[in-house]
């Protein structure tokens, strides 16, 4: 094995075990469990959807809507009379639920009378299917023992030694009144503890309370509809019948939300009660969806806000307590819950990850390569949390993506350290005179450092100031350097943004090109757009260097597509990237031929092809320049929106264009002179037609012949 193939694997294991190592501190001490919790919440919201079995939960709810309707209607203040609850569980009944959740708290005899909570304790036994709610505590509740005649709940006490290492122990709880508490079906905790951040990501499956332990009102609403199933326990799971619940060494099962609030249908209260009192008057009642009730798990709780069981959940801000236990029986019943990944096997796989991303990093050390490896590796625990989560498992996600990013910053300082001095070298020697594009293909080619140049096809872009010279004369010479710094970073900018290499600056002149030293397969078409950006730009930027120079700046572009011989060229000790040949003297020309014409962007017939209909052009001359013997086709290009505008015009002067190259000036006089006195090109022809009827060529080709650069 190569030397520097070892030293760079050495680099890559060793910075790759510093990441892993900063990462497990800063999760031993518990300060990113925060943020864990935050990307929990994440993944929760985007993968919430509907389980196959969430059409088998029904939600009967007290909303604001109902305590009204009481109100109004019937003149109930709060809290209701028990003989409203036996409207709900006969209706219940009525249409076949499988079980009845009550998520309510019966502690005090109704203030009705006793007749009130006997006729809901004969409605609750008749029932027979109904799961009660208790409230287990630290603090308050009247009971410290479970209370005689109420039936003992049906987990082994064994539970609470072999499943859960370390069960929520209450001392306290409250029990509903005797009558009702020995009618339910099973009794259940409905206490709720949320994470340290106050979201409720978690459930207590089970609880202890006197050496018994209770279930949730979630899993009681499934003991009530089958009271013979059988619980068994293994170490980390808790099976109901054949249906398995993992849970962690405290007891809590970690939930999987179908989605925000309302996720389940739901019914007000209201309506359940007007539906049944109507049903036993023989009339139609106000819900008529037997199917939603029918063989379903019914859960009743409040949703008013009033009443304060509204709770943050991962996936909703405002969720009620009772959609929680309807959360719980849904993920039993599709066997949904989530399950924690063990401590040693998640962080195995985060060693291993972070140590080869230290090796890639060392390994691909180019600043592509780099940026790949990082987009990769620091996308891997994400892709791994959300596959994790869709297959059933809680896997951490801050830890390993700070390993990794720990990692990453190590490689690059280390590469930087190292490697990195070659590249501050070139940047350094040659930042002054080459292009962003060039430094970087130096950088990856270091071995380009030498003199020669090559052959290619470049789009070729001059620029000049319109009267400069004049501008020059007016200011000191620190106003005119800033003012000319900032235009010519302006058009450097847009030239750099449509992928062009500024060759050279000439006072105020910009000597730009195409298609080297890096391919731009479209390139007459981009230094095209960047003449019109610059126009555009310089135009924004007019009315400030008007009040700085005492007059608008205007540019004249010439640009030409064509063979020219592009590389390194000077000294052995001194030399530039730059360009050489005719295509480009021609550029050179066009830019000056604007004057001619009063246009301020000319571009060649060889780039007006390469552009195709890119951009609307007019054609301009057919036109000689100096120090060229072929005539060649010169083009206007415009934005749309100025062509579309400007295209009656246009057309005129096509007209007369065509009447020129005919040799028809008196006819091509009469179209020009339509339109002279708002388009400068046809003032020209215009002038030029009534010097050729004045003085006749000798013999004609159309050509407009250029005397002077």
């Amino acid at each position: 094995m190569p030397s520097p193939f070892r030293r760079k694997l050495l680099q890559g294991l060793t910075s790759g075990l510093a990441g892993a190592l900063l990462a497990a501190g800063l999760w031993a001490a518990g300060v990113i469990d925060r943020w864990e919790s935050i990307t929990w919440d994440w993944r929760a919201t985007i993968m919430a959807r509907p389980s196959p079995t969430s059409d088998q939960i029904t939600l009967i709810l007290l909303d604001q809507n109902s305590l009204d309707w009481g109100q109004k209607e019937n003149g109930l203040s709060w809290p209701w009379p028990r003989e409203v609850y036996v409207a709900i569980i006969e209706f219940c009944r009525r249409h076949g639920a499988r079980s009845l959740a009550i998520d309510v708290l019966f502690t005090e005899p109704s203030a009705y009378g006793v007749s009130d909570d006997t006729a809901m304790a004969t409605a609750v036994a008749d029932y027979g299917r109904i799961a009660g709610a208790a409230a287990l505590s630290h603090e308050s509740g009247s009971q410290t023992a479970w209370p005689s005649g109420v039936r003992e709940p049906i987990f082994p006490v064994i539970l609470s030694h072999d499943v859960i290492r370390n069960p929520p122990d209450f001392p306290r709880a409250a029990f509903p009144i005797p009558e009702l508490a020995g009618a339910m079906a099973v009794l259940c905790n409905t206490h709720m503890n949320p994470d340290s951040d106050g979201i409720y990501r978690k459930a207590a499956i089970a609880a202890l309370f006197d050496d018994r332990l209770m279930p949730s009102l979630g899993l009681g609403a499934y003991l009530a509809a089958y009271p013979s199933t059988h619980v068994g326990v293994n170490p980390g799971k808790l099976s109901i019948g054949d249906r398995i619940i993992p849970l962690s060494t405290d007891g809590d099962a970690i939930l999987r939300f179908s989605g925000p609030a309302g996720t389940y249908r739901n019914f007000s209260a209201a309506a359940v009660i007007q539906s049944e009192l109507r049903l036993r008057a023989g009339e139609h009642p106000t819900i008529d969806a037997p199917e939603a009730f029918r063989d379903k798990f019914v859960f009743f709780g409040f949703t008013a806000p009033g009443l304060f069981d509204l709770r943050p959940t991962p996936v909703d801000g405002v969720t009620p307590g009772v959609e929680i236990q309807a959360a719980i029986l849904d993920n039993l019943l599709s066997g949904n819950f989530m399950r924690p990944c063990p401590t040693a096997g998640w962080i195995t796989a985060g060693l291993g990850l972070t140590i080869a991303t230290g090796i890639a990093g060392s390994i691909f050390s180019s600043a592509l390569s780099y940026v790949m490896v990082s987009i990769i590796f620091l996308a891997m625990p994400v892709i791994m949390a959300l596959g994790g989560y869709a297959g059933g498992w809680s896997l951490p996600l801050v830890t390993p993506e700070i390993a990794i990013a720990s990692t990453l910053s190590l490689v690059f300082i280390i590469n930087y350290a190292t490697e990195g001095r070659q590249k501050r070298f070139i940047q350094g020697a040659f930042k002054q005179y080459l292009s962003p594009a060039v430094i970087d293909q130096l950088i990856l080619h270091p071995e380009r450092l030498r003199l020669g140049g090559e052959r290619r096809v470049l789009s070729i872009f001059f620029s000049d100031l319109e009267g400069f010279t004049t501008i020059s004369e007016r200011l000191d010479p620190e106003a005119l350097t800033s003012l000319l710094n900032e235009y010519l970073s302006a058009m450097t900018d847009i030239i750099h943004e449509e992928a062009g290499t500024v060759d050279k600056f000439e006072g105020d002149a910009i000597i730009a090109f195409w298609n080297a030293p890096l391919a731009v397969s479209d390139h007459p078409l981009r230094v095209v757009r960047a003449a019109l950006r610059c126009q555009e730009q310089l135009a924004v930027l007019n009315p400030q260097f008007e009040k700085r120079a005492g007059r608008e700046l205007r540019m004249r572009i010439g640009i030409h597509t064509g063979s020219a011989v592009v590389g390194n060229m000077g000294s052995a000790s001194r030399f530039d990237y730059t360009m050489l040949g005719d295509s480009v003297n021609l550029a050179a020309r066009l830019e000056g031929a604007n004057k001619a014409f009063g246009t301020y962007v000319m571009i060649s017939e060889a780039t007006c092809q390469g552009i195709d209909t890119a951009f609307p052009v007019r054609e301009i001359a057919r036109l000689a320049v100096v120090g060229r013997r072929e005539p060649i086709i010169v083009y206007e290009p415009m934005l749309p929106n100025i062509y579309q505008r400007l295209k009656p015009m246009l057309e005129i002067f096509d007209q007369g264009l065509r009447l020129f190259y005919a040799g028809r000036f008196p006819d091509a006089e009469k179209e020009f002179a339509t339109i002279a006195d708002q388009d400068p090109p046809a003032q020209r022809y215009l002038a030029k037609c009534r010097h050729y009827m004045a003085s006749p060529p000798e013999s004609w080709d159309g050509v407009w012949m250029l005397t002077s650069k």
